[in-house]
């Protein structure tokens, strides 16, 4: 029997397997949506509970992609309470780094300037490697406009690193 149709009936323990194995990722999704690593640990624990206290609403195909939907919705929902889902308000947010990310001072505040959703975008893509419709699951959004954002949103990222390397000095391609 596979994880998922596990974590319906299953108790603890089997939450415990799923938080190992999603635990980071859902982590490391969250915290890119939010800009805030502590509050990206609050909604992933939240996230956990909502869907052990959840599961058996879950038909155990996916586990992967219901446990991101759960963090994205939690994630934006945060955001609302915060109100900074404005650009501008975005903008001024710096990055929390509590681990290292592998990512620049750069990098990390030209992600900043981001809308979440967009940040969510590239996160799936490049870090999490989701095709456009396992995206689509999550976000209801349809998988060939999902590509048309995500082109407009590296080339926004790309634009945004050029420009704070070039306060520095040099461009990065």
């Amino acid at each position: 029997m596979g994880l998922g149709k596990r974590f319906i009936s299953g108790g603890e323990e089997v939450l415990e397997e799923v938080i190992t194995i999603y635990g980071e990722k859902l982590l490391r999704y969250a915290t890119a949506i939010l800009c805030d690593y502590q509050e990206a640990e609050d909604i992933v624990q939240d996230s956990f509970i909502a869907a052990y206290e959840n599961r058996k609403g879950f038909d155990g195909e996916n586990l992967s992609a219901w446990l991101y939907k759960i963090t994205y919705n939690l994630s934006l929902n945060q955001l609302k309470k915060r109100r900074i889902l404005y650009y501008s308000e975005i903008h001024k947010k710096e990055v929390v780094k509590e681990k290292d990310q592998g990512l620049s001072d750069e990098i990390l505040r030209a992600l900043g300037k981001l809308k979440p959703k967009e940040r969510a975008l590239l996160y799936g893509r490049i870090m999490e490697e989701q095709s456009y419709e396992e995206l689509s699951e999550l976000t209801g959004v349809s998988p060939s406009t999902l590509r048309k954002r995500y082109q407009r949103v590296k080339d926004k990222l790309a634009k945004e690193i050029n420009n704070e390397y070039d306060r520095k000095g040099f461009k990065y391609e």
